[in-house]
């Protein structure tokens, strides 16, 4: 094979004149390095996707005396290193003519001018065979690998590569590794000596080498360990929840023989994330927000006191919201009195009573709790066979037990020195046992006792009292009973199905629960199930005898509103049946109560994900784009297809439910109306939500289908843009987010609207503008200038041609609050009653 054949074999992609590197200018970036090509100073190789480059780069700025080859983010100011190459041989500036090649054997060399090797990386056991030569790439996901290629760049399995090799930084699918067979076989990151100094620094971060069980755990020179998280428990890294549970990043723990490893994934793969051990031993995981606000820190490893191993002592448990430290409740005192509870509690706690191995001891629960440092590992034993093997080892002071590897297999754990480097872990600790001497048993067990007594002599006293007013609670039971079943036969009669013109029968999913049956359900409305609240009431979660999970909405009974709201919900609903409308499951009417249970979404509501600077992330355009066309298609229904012409009047981001599959529900129809005739009422009570309500709506309380149709509007533009029409500001105008759009519309600039996180993800740009073109049609001043939403799913679908149909001035597009529209004095007078609003916020339905 000729060596031309590697000259063509690399893919020149494009020319720039300027490089990101300081003090370096590029002349070209190609997309592979042969082994009969050089990459010089000047020179970068980038992945197929532009999001990482490969160079030589000065880590100071200006630059000074040495430079380093590495790995950037391409397009992000100030350059952002993930990896060095030669940390510990760093290139000086004197050397001229420096340049990367890669040998037949795969290994990649630096050079100066004079081919005197400067850096070169680790040999490895491989030999091209007969049409193969080993490639240089930088892949997508930051990793540089050395591939064994044929002469039609069709490549095999990896020769070398970087993930291997970390620096200071973790990137999505890098790993950190320990292989217990060999304790030398490990992979941590290390951090810079400076901030301009990528040598070998101070701190490491990855498994501890020094216990049987996996953990992670942060080290300085020489080995001292500063923080540690663990064991592994299965499922999690004891005491490291914030890392298991955010909506950002997933960690993944993997078991191969010998073999423990970690790595961790971006959920949203557009975004850029990365884990950095600083020169200062901080460990945070960072994520590129925008070029305006750049890095923002997402989560901090070792933020507090609690993170420094042993800060306690022995037996004493660390408060990360509380300075001072604690011994363990039972059977435990501090040793030093003077610097205890203070700033300085590393002395710890010790037993009140000695352990006496052979005169039974046993063992006391504690519950959420970190497990404690230098644990060993006894196999797989049941819980009380690890309990009993412990019992026989007096060195033995606690045990518990894990699903370590995942697969069901319970693993004893055993800690066989005093326990140091303990804390709480609400709502995600674990359960440890603790060895505690006969005696401390002893007086547990007797103050046990004595709560008992006091207890059942509590109980005597008071059955005196309840016997005596057992038979007046019998009587008053009976006149209350009797009283309800009189209401219910009145309520029965005057029930909304029936006072509407509709009966039970006619609609079989619609059932009548008892009041019991949905107290029972959410724990008695307790606060904990509470997942949203509004003018008219509250909602709670709720679970049904046979598991079936419910979503309840209980009105106020001090809302007079609330009994109109009710009724309108249960005639409605029951009667509208569509995939784009919330399902309404039954109803109850008890007394003063008054609820509807619908079914439960296991997402937000869209107002809680498009105006959240975090979530929004997670909900791309194509997302965005089918909440659109399915908040179309239930208001399509509602206006046409139904049996009933129904008003929604209340359309807004927040009575908009997602489903798992992010399908949207329209929800909350206490407000809505059925038209009679298409020209729509009048009414003198306005009610709704700023922002939303249509101009003719607010100043002479006329509503019609073409009411929804404005708010449909002004929400599609809101899904868009990420921004709230009301409340919305911008620097160089006084303009609220409709006329924003409009301004942009009339300067060709539409595309601007569109939310900046959208712009990481692959779009449509002709299907935004389609849809800001529909929203400014959707909130013209005139009604009979807006869509109808026939048309307005016929042009979403592709059946209708838009173009031909240009906005004017949307209504209410000046001016950030009512005080500006201008309206007559009789107009302002209507809008008294505007606060009259439902504001239901459900955040899990």
């Amino acid at each position: 094979m000729s060596a031309c054949f590697w000259v063509f074999t690399t893919l020149y992609l494009y020319t720039s004149n300027a490089s990101p590197i300081t003090g370096i200018s590029s002349s070209k970036t190609i997309e592979s390095l042969a082994t009969n090509q050089q990459l010089y100073d000047g020179e970068t190789l980038v992945s197929p996707d532009q999001r990482f480059e490969l160079g030589f780069f000065c880590p100071s700025n200006p630059c000074k005396d040495v430079k380093f080859l590495g790995i950037w983010y391409k397009n992000i100011a100030p350059t952002t290193v993930v990896w060095v190459a030669n940390r510990k041989r760093p290139i000086r500036r004197t050397s001229s003519g420096v340049h990367l090649m890669l040998d037949d054997y795969g290994v990649f060399v630096i050079q100066d001018g004079s081919k005197r090797v400067i850096w070169r990386s680790p040999p490895k056991n491989y030999s091209p065979s007969v049409g193969r030569k080993p490639v240089l790439q930088l892949l997508q996901s930051g990793n540089l690998v050395v591939r064994d290629c044929d002469i039609n760049l069709s490549c095999g399995g990896y020769i070398w590569e970087s993930f291997n090799h970390p620096s200071d930084t973790l990137l999505p699918g890098m790993e950190l590794s320990l292989d217990y067979g060999s304790r030398l076989r490990y992979r941590a990151i290390t951090s810079w000596r400076k901030k301009d100094d990528p040598s070998d620094g101070d701190f490491k971060f990855g498994f501890d080498r020094s216990v049987q069980a996996p953990q992670l755990v942060l080290t300085k020179e020489n080995g001292v360990r500063l923080s540690r998280w663990g064991p592994w428990d299965g499922q999690k890294f004891s005491g490291m929840n914030s890392l298991m549970d955010n909506p950002i990043l997933s960690p993944t723990l993997r078991f191969d023989n010998d073999q423990v490893s970690l790595k961790f994934e971006a959920l949203n793969r557009s975004i850029l994330l990365r884990l950095v051990l600083s020169p200062l031993g901080s460990l945070q995981f960072l994520w590129w927000k925008s070029k305006n606000e750049g890095w923002i820190t997402i989560l901090t490893l070792n933020k507090d006191n609690c993170d420094r191993i042993g800060s306690c002592g022995p037996y004493g448990i660390c408060y990360s919201d509380d300075p001072s430290c604690r011994c363990l409740e039972e059977g435990f005192m501090a040793i030093s009195s003077v610097d205890w509870c203070g700033f300085e509690c590393s002395s710890g706690c010790k037993r009140k009573n000695d352990l006496n191995c052979t005169a039974g001891d046993g063992f006391l629960k504690y519950e959420q709790m970190k497990l404690p440092d230098n644990s060993s590992v006894w196999g797989a034993l049941s819980i009380n066979e690890c309990e009993n093997k412990c019992a026989k080892e007096c060195s033995c002071m606690a045990y518990t037990s894990l699903n370590m590897y995942g697969n069901g297999s319970i693993i004893c754990v055993v800690w066989l020195n005093d326990l140091i480097d303990l804390r709480t872990v609400h709502g995600g600790g674990n359960d440890i046992y603790i060895r505690m001497s006969h005696i401390e048993l002893d007086s547990i067990i007797h103050k046990t006792k004595r709560k008992k007594v006091i207890w059942v002599a509590s109980i005597v006293l008071l059955s005196t009292i309840i016997t005596c007013a057992l038979l007046l609670i019998i009587i008053v039971r009976y006149f209350t009973m009797l009283k309800r079943s009189k209401t219910r036969a009145l309520e029965q009669e005057q029930s909304p199905l029936t006072e509407f013109g509709g009966s039970q029968e006619e609609d079989s999913d619609c059932r009548v629960f008892e009041l019991d049956e949905i107290a029972t359900a959410t724990n008695n409305f307790c606060t904990s199930n509470e997942i949203g609240s509004g003018g008219f009431g509250r909602v709670y979660k709720g679970e049904l005898p046979r598991g079936e999970e419910v979503a309840v909405k209980r009105l106020a009974e001090s809302s007079w509103q609330g009994i109109r709201e009710f009724k309108n919900e249960v005639t409605l609903i029951a009667k509208l049946q569509h995939r784009n409308l919330v399902k309404l499951l039954g109803y109850c009417i008890e007394g003063n109560e008054r609820i509807l249970v619908y079914e439960y979404l296991s997402n937000h509501s869209l107002d809680h994900i498009i105006f959240d600077q975090f979530k929004k992330r997670l909900l791309m355009w194509d997302n965005r784009f089918k909440i659109i066309k399915g908040v179309a298609k239930g208001l399509l229904y509602l206006h046409d297809d139904s049996r009933l012409r129904v008003i929604h009047r209340d359309l807004k981001a927040s009575n908009i439910l997602l489903d798992s599959e992010m399908n949207p529900k329209i929800s909350d129809f206490g407000l809505a109306r059925i038209l009679a005739s298409e020209k729509g009422e009048t009414t003198n009570r306005v009610i709704g939500t700023h922002g939303y309500m249509s101009p003719e709506y607010i100043m002479n309380g006329h509503f019609s289908t073409k009411s929804d149709v404005y708010s449909f509007g002004v929400l599609a533009l809101e899904i868009i843009s990420g921004k709230k029409n009301w409340g919305f500001q911008h620097p160089d105008h006084n303009l609220n987010l409709l006329g924003h759009a409009w301004k942009l519309w009339t300067e060709g600039r539409s595309s601007e609207l569109m939310e900046p996180v959208l712009g990481d993800s692959i779009i449509q740009e002709d299907e935004i503008v389609k849809c800001i073109h529909i929203g400014l049609l959707c909130v013209q001043k005139q009604p009979e200038d807006r869509l109808t939403m026939s048309e307005v799913v016929n042009i979403l679908q592709g059946e209708h041609c838009i173009n031909v149909r240009q906005p004017d001035e949307p209504g209410f597009f000046a001016g950030r609050s009512m005080m500006g529209l201008g309206f007559s004095t009789t107009a302002e007078r209507n809008l008294e009653s505007v606060n009259e609003v439902t504001m239901t916020t459900i955040s899990g339905r």
